[in-house]
């Protein structure tokens, strides 16, 4: 449970190794349920297109308490290949991003903040972790940069 009090379900868990072990899935975005209370899988896709990907978390809403929908939070695991900048061949490493835009409630963005821990202990083998806040921080080539440690072609 996190510090939230929002638990992980059992289909992120699920759906998380099917992206490891099976590569069923290319991605998984993942959202607290309307009551908060629980961290549920929004989408998990096979689509290899780093744009749609981006587009869907630029592209997450929520409600407030008060029922307006604005700018919303997401946790997203991506299952990122690239190659190496010194011919070695491609590596693949699970990152792990903490989608949360500046513009989004500030109570949604501490809800999320404080739920990340226990959806990250529940998922084994996260490579790399990234905190996004703009759009900037989710281009294709930011994240290959952190992920890569620079070292990708």
């Amino acid at each position: 449970m996190s510090q939230s009090g929002a638990t992980v379900s059992q289909e992120c868990i699920t759906a998380f190794n099917d992206l490891k072990l099976a590569k069923k899935y290319k991605y998984i975005i993942f959202k607290l349920s309307d009551d908060n209370r629980e961290i549920v899988v929004e989408e998990a896709s096979p689509d290899k297109d780093w744009e749609n990907f981006r587009e869907k978390l630029m592209n997450a809403t929520t409600k407030s308490k008060t029922g307006a929908v604005g700018k919303g939070p997401r946790y997203a695991v991506y299952d990122f290949e690239y190659a190496l900048g010194s011919g070695e061949g491609s590596r693949n490493k699970i990152t792990f991003i903490a989608w949360s835009p500046d513009d989004a409630g500030v109570m949604a963005k501490m809800i999320y903040a404080s739920s990340k821990e226990a959806l990250k202990r529940s998922l084994n083998g996260i490579a790399t972790e990234l905190q996004a806040n703009d759009q900037d921080d989710i281009e294709y080539d930011t994240v290959l940069k952190v992920v890569s440690k620079g070292l990708a072609g």
